[in-house]
Parts: structure tokens; C-alpha cells; sequence
């Protein structure tokens, strides 16, 4: 679980970062303009920023000049070369174009954690217990011996709880875009760590789409 600043003046698009990054187990705390996020990110002293760029009062640049060693992602429509290179060039550790899809959001937001040491190492799922540390999975207090891949598949469900992910996606997420074979593996291994772990009333099928770890 990791703090949050989401710094964007769209109230919409606000609230749903908030809400999809609430429902994986982040905290969030909003702004508005950049002023409000100078304020907020000395009062909150957050793991990391989600920065727009176009803001009333200041652009995310300024805001970013001042915004001190936390870790900023920005979130923007403006997609010019000249602006991603500028954003980067700041110290930005991402840069997100708009429209995205929330999975991205979310996964991008992990791998910044992660560079910075921030991301979650122990899930508990009610009888099951994840370390992702000391790459370990025990069911009852017992070890479950999984294999790479389908430790790799549920840590992805696991960072990305409560949302609906395709199979592409969690091929993609899990196992890296230069995975050769049919998306239809990721049933084959969701049905072996659904009975490997007993968490067949967690992992929900969507229908012609995917899977999602609901907690």
C-alpha cells in the first residue's frame, strides 16, 4: 500500500484514478491546481505524485520544479515529443499520454514503487499468504510450491486486485510481450492456482474478457 498525490483539475478524471487506485490498496489524497499540490505534497509527504500538466494556476512543470525528491509520474493530454522529453528530462520517472486505460495506470504506478522500494512484499488472502520478497506462497501456515509463471500470474492479480484484467493483459503483465503461445494458457494456470491455493471464490472469471482477484 503506497500514499498517493493525484494532482489533476478534471474532477472526473480525478476521482476515477482515486477510486481505481483505492480499490488495489492505495491511499489517495487529491488536488486540484498546483498550488493545492505544492501544499499537499509537504503536508502529506507522499510515495509518489501523479502529476497533469496543464493546470489552472501553474503547469505540472513548475509544480515539479518545487515538488522536491518525491517520485512524479506524469499524467497529460499533451503528447509532443518536445513535452515527454521535457517531462522526462525534469526528473519525471514516467510520463502517461492521455486517454489510458486504468490497468496501465496502475501498473506503471507499481513499477515506479517497486524502483523505489515502496511496493507491497506481503499479501494475505484469507487462508493464503503471499511473499513477494522471498518469492513464497503458504496455504494453512503450509508451503504451496508454485512455479514461476504462476507465481508471476497471481502477483499480477494480486498488485491489481478488485480490477477486471484480459487474458492479453495479464499475459502482458505477468510474463513480458515477448511471450510466445495462445492467451488461453492464462486459464490453464488461473485453474491451477485456484486449486493449489483454494481460491476459487477470489479469482472471478469475466466472461469473454478475463479474471479478477476480488478482496
Amino acid at each position: 500500500m503506497a500514499d498517493i498525490l493525484i494532482v489533476e483539475d478534471e474532477p472526473s478524471i480525478n476521482e476515477l484514478m482515486k477510486r481505481t487506485l483505492t480499490m488495489t490498496g492505495h491511499r489517495c489524497c487529491q488536488a486540484y491546481t498546483g498550488r493545492e499540490a505544492l501544499r499537499a505534497a509537504k503536508q502529506e509527504r507522499p510515495d509518489i505524485v501523479l502529476l497533469d500538466i496543464n493546470l489552472p494556476d501553474m503547469d505540472g512543470f513548475q509544480v515539479m520544479a518545487q515538488i522536491g525528491t518525491i517520485p512524479v509520474i506524469y499524467v497529460t493530454a499533451r503528447d509532443e515529443v518536445t513535452d515527454r522529453v521535457r517531462g522526462l528530462n525534469s526528473g519525471a520517472e514516467d510520463y502517461i499520454v492521455k486517454p489510458f486505460a486504468m490497468e496501465e495506470l496502475v501498473a506503471r504506478v507499481q513499477v515506479v514503487l517497486r524502483r523505489f522500494h515502496r511496493e507491497e512484499k506481503i499479501f494475505v488472502i484469507d487462508h493464503v499468504r503471499v511473499d513477494v520478497e522471498r518469492h513464497r506462497v503458504t496455504r494453512a501456515g503450509e508451503d504451496v510450491e508454485l512455479t514461476n509463471r504462476e507465481f508471476e500470474l497471481l502477483r499480477v492479480l494480486l498488485v491489481n486486485r478488485n480490477i477486471a484484467l484480459s487474458r492479453t493483459q495479464l499475459l502482458d503483465l505477468a510474463w513480458g510481450m515477448d511471450f510466445f503461445g495462445d492467451d488461453r494458457t492464462v486459464d490453464v494456470h488461473i485453474q491451477r492456482i485456484r486449486k493449489k491455493l483454494g481460491l476459487e471464490n477470489y479469482i472471478r472469471t469475466v466472461f469473454k474478457y478475463g479474471y479478477r482477484l476480488e478482496i
